[in-house]
């Protein structure tokens, strides 16, 4: 486990394209919320190319940087007034997501892709928190904290692993919310297009 530096230096990447992630919709019949709908709420505010990809919540938009720093905090409370439902909303530029693609430490060391995981925090945790964590709690499986991002691997597959959304946010006081390398990666692209 190690943390390296917070994401203070990040660049703007592509001006204007950003990524809400959603944490805990359409998961095993719980927290349904259409993706039409959930759309059109990003619409509603003002935000430009809406897009989602599959159902778990993963929204790309375009949207002027003022309007994207208040679209997490008012895209939830818009989910909470129309579905009665509490979902944390994580928000990434497209020039962060570039970063988080880039800085993943256990695609160096040969790890197959379907093992990698990103869990994204609502916001960077203190350094006396991150040594709070046992970097033995769930072996074979590592994690690496760096900035507002968790690097997650699980050499035998997630479904065991002891490393999950609530022990990260209980330790770290923050919240998480988790996507595999794939949508990563898919997302990525879609915020190049």
């Amino acid at each position: 486990m190690t943390m390296r530096g917070k994401s203070a230096g990040r660049t703007s990447g592509t001006p204007g394209v950003y990524v809400a992630l959603l944490r805990g919709i359409n998961m095993g019949g719980k927290n349904k919320l259409p993706m039409k709908e959930l759309c059109a709420l990003f619409v509603e505010l003002g935000c430009k190319d809406v897009r989602h990809y599959i159902q778990s919540g993963n929204v790309v938009f375009k949207a002027a940087p003022a309007l994207a720093k208040q679209a997490p905090d008012k895209i939830a409370h818009r989910i909470t007034e129309r579905f009665g439902l509490n979902v944390p909303v994580i928000l990434r530029s497209a020039g962060e997501m570039g970063e988080v693609a880039q800085g993943n430490p256990f695609l160096a060391s040969g790890v197959a892709h379907d093992r990698v995981a990103v869990g994204f925090l609502a916001e960077a945790p203190d350094a006396a928190r991150v040594a709070l964590l046992d970097p033995d709690r769930s072996p074979p499986d590592q994690f690496v904290i760096h900035g507002r991002e968790i690097y997650l691997c699980c050499p035998n597959g997630f479904g065991e692993t002891k490393l999950n959304t609530n022990y990260f946010d209980s330790k770290l006081r923050t919240v998480s919310t988790f996507r595999n390398w794939k949508t990563v990666l898919t997302l990525l692209d879609m915020l190049a297009e």
